[in-house]
């Protein structure tokens, strides 16, 4: 099995085109085989509910709700950071497939001994 993926996500929608490369990159981990996790802090946390990821970063650039849709096909997951989700006020019963509120002890508990590729948007 090829080795875990982390890609740390801070930015929303402020800013769709590092959202979109963050997405592109997990989502071609994923679509690789490589268990792919998302960890979604501070503005991040909000692509984390039903219906918010749905723009078009760029002439060109896939739509997000496409890009969420085939990250959860190839079975990508998400953990939301629960400080930054509850400081905004978002409602946990919206949270999108694959995503649960968690911190960084269930990050590194998910990426375990064996380590991970990371990267940092």
């Amino acid at each position: 099995m090829p080795g875990k993926a982390v890609i740390s996500l801070t930015t929303g929608l402020e800013d769709p085109e590092r959202v979109t490369v963050a997405f592109l990159v997990a989502l071609g981990a994923a679509e690789q085989g490589r268990p792919t996790l998302m960890f979604l802090t501070k503005e991040a946390a909000r692509l984390a509910l039903t219906g918010v990821a749905t723009a078009t970063a760029c002439d060109g650039c896939p739509p997000l709700a496409g890009l969420l849709a085939r990250y959860a096909k190839a079975g990508g997951r998400y953990l939301v950071c629960p400080i930054c989700f509850d400081s905004r006020g978002l409602d946990g019963d919206r949270l999108i497939e694959g995503a649960e509120l968690g911190g960084t002890v269930p990050m590194w508990q998910w990426i375990g001994d064996e380590g991970a590729t990371t990267f940092s948007y």
